[in-house]
């Protein structure tokens, strides 16, 4: 070992994987890792901004994420015949199900629903301040995916695979597009869910780390809780600016020195380069995580002022803030609050009117700031649920037929498209896959899917694997 190996072997890291989560409220500080700006090559900013293959509709992404798999047929997919045949038997053939019981019979909406907008997409009354929007929604009522349990169908809609690892749709955007604000992450996701797959569904796999997600505390956590410690990204937290960039070019010089008599070494270059972005971050994310400096107005458009909206609304006024200063792909997580096995009446209510006036909220603040044009939001859930009811009350789980909805970024507003069966069941107008799904997603950022690919294990990967078809159809 020469001195240079020898000098670093001893030195001890500057922020560890604990003190760097301590640091930085609660998540920020895993830039501190060594592989999360991990870049393709030893030199190169793998974040630096890149030019889409053709011409964007939207630049960026706030997806909002129902965790427990919300009802289409109770919420934006409305079925008369269930009005019709509440209580009869099911009459088609059940299709592979979570629940191996014997199934109950058709189970009618306890929701009336009714015209939004001049659209006059049907929403429930669990949607009031969503249905006012009806006018800026593209609702897509014929995705399909293939798993039937919560971790499978995570997993496929984060990453297009239910079986593997593979990285998140968030990543892919970012390894494709870089970002816009070199002194924050590209892909932020507030509050994730720990369950069902956790950091899997939004990792980078084997694309490199810099492209993973940067979370904000985490589904177990109250906002208070994350707000409680202010936001730090100092190397060390005595000192002054001065001092710390004084301390830091001694550790990067370290660092260059241990580079130059090594082969390339991506991980080394990701820690010199996850100090440079921790040390930039000081002087722009303390600003924008001061959600309380916004106005009376905002806050209350967002629901801040009510304990039962605050905690969503909190993450969507955050996804704005976040957005407006060039972050790519921010996910806001209602988590894990959907799965009404039981109790569906009192439990989808409960949920729905946490996130419905923060998501109303959020797509008004959005269009009069001039930002919904080029933002995409996505509204979903891993999957739907059965016409058919479990135990009485509720609902199990169903992949084969649901609704998500999109706004802005170039969707058709005031849009219905697809369609399942007259009981909500199996998709069969336009039927959209999840591999369809991403690949128009992808398309919408300007960004063609099966171009989109990255080496590894002898093979080209991509999001969509090797499916995907593009629905124009939604398309402005």
């Amino acid at each position: 070992m020469d001195p240079i190996q020898k000098l670093y072997a001893r030195r001890e890291r500057p922020m560890s994987r604990r003190a760097a989560l301590r640091a930085a409220g609660c998540g920020l500080g895993t830039l501190g890792l060594a592989q999360l700006l991990q870049g393709a090559d030893g030199g190169t900013n793998p974040l630096a901004a890149k030019a889409p293959h053709y011409a964007a509709r939207a630049k960026r992404v706030i997806f909002l994420f129902m965790h427990g798999g919300p009802s289409s047929i109770d919420t934006f997919d409305p079925k008369p015949r269930l009005d019709r045949d509440h209580g009869k038997p099911l009459p088609i053939k059940r299709p592979l199900a979570f629940a191996d019981e014997s199934p109950g019979p058709l189970m009618k909406s306890p929701w009336a629903f009714k015209p939004g907008g001049k659209s006059g997409i049907p929403v429930s009354d669990l949607f009031p301040h969503t249905r006012n929007m009806a006018d800026e929604l593209c609702v897509i009522r014929s995705l399909v995916g293939e798993g039937v349990d919560h971790g499978a169908a995570l997993l496929q809609t984060f990453t297009g695979s239910s079986t593997f690892v593979r990285p998140s749709m968030g990543a892919w955007t970012v390894y494709g597009l870089g970002t816009e604000n070199q002194d924050l992450p590209g892909y932020i996701t507030i509050k994730p869910t720990l369950s069902h797959g956790g950091a899997k569904n939004f990792g980078a796999a084997f694309l490199p780390g810099a492209f993973q997600a940067t979370p904000i505390g985490h589904s177990g956590m109250k906002v208070d809780e994350i707000k409680s410690e202010p936001i730090q990204y100092l190397v060390n937290k005595g000192l002054t600016a001065e001092q710390q960039r004084f301390e830091l070019d001694m550790i990067q010089n370290i660092n260059r020195k241990h580079q130059e008599v090594r082969t390339v070494d991506p991980n080394l270059e990701a820690r010199i380069q996850a100090f440079e972005l921790a040390f930039r971050m000081q002087t722009q994310a303390p600003e924008i995580f001061a959600v309380d400096k916004e106005s009376e107005e905002t806050k209350k458009l967002y629901g801040l002022d009510d304990p039962k909206t605050a905690d969503f609304g909190w993450q969507c006024l955050l996804a704005r803030r976040l957005c407006e200063k060039g972050v790519r792909f921010v996910q806001c997580t209602h988590s894990y609050k959907w799965d009404q096995h039981g109790d569906l009446y009192a439990k989808h209510t409960e949920n729905a009117f946490e996130v419905d006036k923060p998501i109303a909220g959020l797509l008004k603040d959005l269009k009069s700031r001039g930002l919904l044009k080029d933002t995409l939001v996505i509204w979903a859930g891993e999957f739907g649920r059965t016409p058919i009811s479990q135990g009485g009350n509720g609902r199990d789980h169903n992949p084969y037929g649901y609704t998500v909805w999109m706004a802005g970024g170039g969707v058709k507003p005031g849009f219905v498209y697809g369609a399942t069966d007259d009981i909500g069941y199996h998709a069969v107008e336009d039927r959209m896959h999840i591999h369809d799904w991403h690949a128009t997603i992808l398309h919408i950022l300007g960004m063609q899917h099966d171009r989109l690919t990255f080496r590894h294990s002898g093979r080209d990967f991509r999001l969509t694997d090797i499916a995907g078809i593009i629905h124009d159809k939604i398309l402005l």
